[in-house]
């Protein structure tokens, strides 16, 4: 297609079909009540992604890349431009401030971790499990 999607990929939701990651669609404020209880048992991850912006799909990209969380953790993904209210009640719920791109571990129905930009790491999410 054009060279900049080369680049940076489409503005597609986490469909890419090189992602190693089994990207659970968080797109209801219902499910931030599941996640909670979900992270009980797992720890959660969730990526709020910016589907507009090149260093979001950067960092989305560099996180997919490194993934090695699968049975480890719950990723869900959040397209935080279809769906602000999720990502505002994430920031007030889980007392973080808003950013994008932006990492959440959740642990115990509380965010025992959370970075945004060139601060998300992989690495730094294995401190914490």
């Amino acid at each position: 297609m054009s060279l900049f999607k080369t680049f940076f990929g489409s503005s597609d939701e986490a469909s890419s079909t090189n992602s190693n990651v089994k990207w659970n669609s968080l797109v209801d404020l219902g499910q931030l009540n599941d996640i909670i209880e979900l992270s009980t048992d797992i720890p959660v991850i969730i990526f709020k992604h910016s589907t507009r912006c090149s260093i979001s799909r950067m960092a989305l990209r560099q996180f997919e890349n490194e993934f090695d969380l699968e049975n480890k953790v719950t990723p869900f993904f959040l397209d935080l431009l279809n769906h602000r209210d999720v990502s505002a009640e994430i920031a007030r719920q889980f007392g973080v401030e808003h950013q994008s791109p932006q990492v959440l571990l959740i642990s115990k129905g509380k965010s025992v971790y959370d970075a945004s930009h060139s601060d998300i790491s992989v690495e730094a999410i294995h401190r914490y499990l």
